[in-house]
């Protein structure tokens, strides 16, 4: 019996995933397909995709031969978007080192903390922020450390331009001493007369060490291989291919590359279609965020909810000519229903939704545009299993709601230092989520298991409420979440971010009324300037909740 043109698809994905033996020669491979296209660009500055293996190599044969770092041992890379990022990263990864993404943004305790538990040994930090490494490196086994300036990568005479201003005229330097450190432009001149010698790589070996609150709700680092990634990557691109075009792409990339989501998707799967990649540094400048994007006819653009909130709010962006913007992808956390047809009404674009999650590198699911309706986060990708489990562990039927376990080659061999199995004897990893698989095999995310709000013993799930209480026209932001009470268990307390100052919480609540059952409106409604949010812009409503016990405790302490 002949294979199904399917089975043919699925044989022909794997066959690709084995090709190669690691990230390095993925990296190789589109680099040389498209070498004379344009990368990346970045205020103002473009790498090619030859630039970008010619200066990773040089980066790679750097730390292969000029410091006593070997296979294995963990880098930390501390920078914004900047063109340097994808040149460290595929630079310390052909070196054989592994690369451990961090947060810029975080204080000395969470560097040392995080350096700490990856056993981090290197570090490449943005000069903005290299006088915080003057605290950490005590407390560390940190012994090299690589600074670079904001435009290390661009032409004279922009690169003096640009890094003078930040020094002399901003002044967002501050000054610091790091005895021993080097500069990434001496890295790469002395790199550039040495030779990389090539080693052998194991596809199963750790190539990058990525920070994630986890399904265990603790920070964990998840160890995923170079097969786990490369997996990814075709796996995606697979889903893709019909929407998007070889050598034809220009994707805004404005989520940080420390991020997995931008970092599969800007790194791994983009370049393989061979897009230009515009890395915005700071999105959070919304004005010089819409500036850079006019600049450009571009037709991809990723992002989640919160960003997507900002630019439909201003007035640059809404006047921007968008009719080259063929895809938006939205991922990390839950996409509400007004701001998705506030994007379509402005951009003309329907906004696809993927779903993952940082064990599985990260993509689980990807809707194709105009074939799923809202809330869907499509089928799972090829060689992806997924399932849904009852509270007794039992499987449920096609529309049944339970947790989302998940199977794939994506999925990761475990937390970094922690022998604790993740998944079962059968390779099935526990999400977290609350979920429900629908007849045609599509995948509708409910909620995280941990925030599920229970009320006299029937579940909320903060995701429905967020979701019909922001289309609102007053409220630009919401979320909700469960307060222990004495009688009914819990009770909802709503937070919301309106830029309506007249709108009162008896207008909310009649809103809310009318909309939703009884037992689903908020018992408490509270008006914020901001939401807690994570780097991404995700809102974190552990730290709301956390921040109502620390009032009760406080009051109890009082009385």
């Amino acid at each position: 019996m002949s294979p199904t043109p399917e089975q043919d698809e699925l044989s022909q994905l794997k066959d690709a995933i084995e090709s190669f033996s690691s990230l390095p020669d993925y990296i190789d491979h589109y680099c040389s397909e498209q070498s004379e296209k344009n990368a990346y660009a970045n205020m103002g500055g473009v790498l090619s995709y030859a630039d970008l293996q010619r200066y990773s190599i040089n980066f790679a044969a750097y730390l292969q031969n000029e410091t006593d770092l070997i296979p294995g041992d963990r880098i930390a890379i501390q920078l914004p978007n900047l063109l340097q990022y994808p040149v460290v990263v595929m630079g310390a990864l052909r070196a054989g080192l592994v690369v451990v993404n961090t947060n810029p943004l975080y204080t000395t305790e969470e560097t040392i903390e995080q350096y700490n538990g990856a056993g981090v040994t290197a570090v490449i930090i943005l000069a903005n922020s290299a006088h915080m490494l003057e605290d950490v490196l005590p407390a560390t086994d940190v012994h090299t450390v690589i600074v670079t300036q904001m435009a290390d990568l661009h032409p004279l005479p922009r690169r003096l331009l640009i890094n003078c201003m930040a020094r002399y005229i901003r002044k967002i330097v501050p000054r610091y001493k790091l005895s021993g450190s080097i500069s990434f432009r001496y890295a790469l001149k002395r790199g550039s007369r040495l030779t990389l010698k090539k080693r052998p790589f194991s596809p199963e070996a750790t190539a990058l060490i990525q920070y994630t609150v986890g399904t265990m709700g603790t920070p964990k680092a998840a160890q995923l291989s170079h097969r786990n990634l490369i997996a990814n990557a075709l796996q995606v691109r697979s889903r893709l291919t019909e929407i998007c075009r070889e050598n034809e792409e220009i994707a805004i990339a404005p989520l940080p590359l420390y991020h997995i989501y931008s970092f599969t998707l800007n790194l791994l799967v983009l370049p393989a279609f061979g897009a230009q990649i515009v890395l915005i540094t700071n999105p959070r400048d919304t004005s010089g965020f819409v500036n850079e994007l006019a600049r450009w006819k571009f037709t991809f653009f990723s992002g989640l909810n919160t960003l997507f909130v900002s630019l439909c709010q201003s007035t640059q962006f809404q006047q921007l000519d968008l009719s080259s913007l063929k895809v938006t992808i939205s991922g990390g956390m839950a996409l509400t229903r007004s701001v998705s047809e506030q994007w379509e009404t402005i951009t003309g674009c329907e906004i696809t939704q993927g779903y993952g999650l940082t064990e599985a590198s990260p993509v689980i699911s990807v809707s194709v545009p105009g074939d799923q309706p809202f809330g869907s986060v499509g089928c799972p990708l090829p060689l992806t299993e997924v399932k849904v489990l009852g509270e007794q562990l039992d499987e449920l039927c096609s529309g049944e709601t339970g947790e989302l376990y998940v199977r794939g080659p994506q999925v990761m061999s475990g937390y970094w230092g922690d022998d604790t199995s993740v998944d079962d004897e059968d390779g099935w990893l526990a999400t977290g989520d609350i979920a429900r698989v629908c007849d045609d095999g599509s995948i509708r995310i409910v909620d995280r298991k941990d925030d599920i709000i229970n009320i006299s013993g029937f579940p909320i799930y903060p995701n429905e409420l967020e979701n019909v209480i922001s289309s609102h026209p007053a409220i630009s932001e919401c979320a909700a979440v469960g307060l222990p009470d004495e009688v009914s268990g819990e009770i909802i307390k709503l937070y919301v971010v309106t830029h309506d100052k007249r709108l009162s919480v008896k207008e909310v609540r009649e809103y809310c009324r009318e909309r939703l059952t009884s037992y689903k409106v908020p018992r408490l409604v509270e008006f914020r300037t901001h939401l807690p949010k994570s780097n991404v812009g995700k809102v974190i409503r552990r730290a709301l909740l956390e921040e109502e016990i620390s009032k009760a405790q406080k009051l109890r302490r009082h009385l």
